[in-house]
């Protein structure tokens, strides 16, 4: 058996973040960004915005699931393939995979692709995933029994998640998503956890037992470059220590929430207007310590 690569990481990180930030504007810029942008109207594109069509959070778990395991390539082909699949899968996704046998699931998404995914091991991987609900009840109660209260991450608990989730999807659900052992930022999965725990205009939560100041930034290229930029990370790389660190960071801001402005603050980026975002409000004059970005 190969080492975890996130062990190293993880007990480093077990601990609660550091001081209190004291630089008083750089709170008050997030706080104000964060009223301003952090709203539903603004989340279109993202396959977040399928969430909001299930009422039932067992329902929702599941649709958000199949959302964050699509969630990457180009932002049209995201939605398009999400929906689709969302539309096979009907109005309570949670109860077609438990009625539902392996074969059937792999008739109903047969022609299905999303770049490296196919029909076939998105199909066995959902079959997993409705054995994990028969035995625990729900995935969010899965997740829920292996969180500790004693680590500042779910980064131990999405460890134990996944196995059992590559257990009963005979490996597949590493291959859809990824594996936090091997040292992967695993964004999705991140974000998968910001969507089910958090609750506020944007995330539309339903996991209870989840603490959000346990949660780890959903790392991607714009909140990587964000992370720098404020001198949370000199990583290089966006890789699970880097989205540590910049966790770190946010919880220094907000050690109860530390992934409240992933949203509002990846917004700019992905519409193209980061650098201009940044120097219209004079940001880099305005906070001491903060790292020039040489381009964005």
């Amino acid at each position: 058996m190969k080492p975890c690569l996130a062990r190293k990481l993880c007990s480093r990180h077990s601990e609660p973040g550091g001081a209190f930030i004291k630089d008083e504007s750089l709170r008050v810029f997030l706080e104000e960004l964060y009223c301003r942008i952090n709203r539903r109207q603004f989340v279109h594109p993202d396959p977040l915005e399928f969430l909001y069509d299930y009422a039932n959070p067992l329902d929702r778990e599941v649709a958000g699931l199949v959302a964050a395991s699509l969630a990457y390539g180009r932002v049209a082909q995201i939605l398009r393939n999400v929906s689709h699949v969302l539309q096979l899968l009907g109005p309570s996704p949670r109860q077609l995979i438990l009625d539902s046998k392996e074969r059937d699931l792999k008739l109903l998404l047969s022609g299905f692709k999303h770049r490296f995914t196919s029909g076939e091991k998105l199909a066995g991987f959902l079959w997993g995933v409705g054995r994990i609900i028969e035995q625990e009840g729900s995935l969010g109660e899965c997740f829920s029994m292996r969180i500790s209260h004693g680590h500042s991450s779910t980064i131990p608990a999405l460890c134990g998640w996944m196995a059992q989730l590559d257990w009963a999807s005979r490996g597949l659900a590493s291959q859809v998503l990824s594996s936090p052992w091997a040292g992967s930022c695993c964004k999705r999965l991140h974000l998968y956890l910001r969507w089910m725990v958090r609750q506020d205009e944007v995330d539309p939560g339903g996991w209870q037992g989840v603490d959000p100041s346990q949660l780890i930034v959903p790392l991607d290229v714009h909140m990587h470059r964000v992370g720098m930029i404020l001198g949370f990370t000199t990583r290089r790389q966006p890789d699970l220590g880097a989205a540590l660190e910049i966790t770190d960071g946010f919880r220094r801001v907000c050690p109860e929430d530390p992934v409240k402005y992933d949203f509002a603050l990846t917004r700019p980026g992905i519409w193209g207007q980061a650098e201009s975002f940044w120097r219209e409000r004079r940001f880099m004059d305005g906070i001491s310590g903060l790292q020039r970005p040489h381009r964005w």
